[in-house]
């Protein structure tokens, strides 16, 4: 199946459900949907959003992120310190991202859209894997099982324990 190309233009003005990714000219279809993923995103944004004020934060949900003059992407979970300006589409590094893997993710696309992170400058970047219970920090090229996400020099923190709690609590 051949793809469409489309102008980052009308990329920024169109409306997806949900909300793709732009990669080159090419929308791309991002896995979500499932239980698991959406009770890991709902985690994820009450435990931050309840700090965001001691933690100078704004916490996006499925927020653009403007990687590269010709990438967009969309993580799960973005940390944004606050203060700054306010970016409709974000073209600055945010503190952190944080994405959740799906049953259908493959770990070959996801380094692809790890290294656009990590290219734009974003230093925390954060995978979590909820049917294997691991949490991973990709913030280099490697992906090192963690059992906390810490922005460093700053109280932002999350213990992964309290997620895998909830999660059994929820099965």
């Amino acid at each position: 199946m051949a793809t469409v190309q489309i102008s980052l233009e009308e990329y920024l003005r169109t409306s997806y459900h949900p909300d793709r990714d732009y990669v080159e000219g090419e929308v791309q279809e991002r896995n979500l949907g499932e239980f698991d993923h959406a009770a890991v995103q709902a985690f994820l944004t009450s435990w931050f959003y309840q700090h965001r004020q001691d933690w100078r934060l704004h916490v996006l949900v499925e927020m653009r992120v403007r990687v590269s003059p010709e990438r967009v992407r969309i993580p799960d979970v973005c940390l944004v310190a606050r203060g700054g300006e306010i970016e409709q589409v974000l073209t600055k590094p945010p503190q952190a991202v944080i994405e959740i893997l799906s049953p259908e993710d493959r770990i070959s696309r996801y380094n692809e859209r790890l290294a656009d992170y990590r290219r734009m400058g974003i230093p925390n970047v954060w995978v979590i894997d909820p049917a294997n219970r691991v949490g991973y920090d990709c913030s280099t090229a490697a992906w090192l099982p963690v059992e906390e996400f810490r922005v460093a020099g700053s109280a932002i923190f999350l213990q992964l324990n309290d997620l895998w709690s909830e999660l059994q609590a929820n099965h």
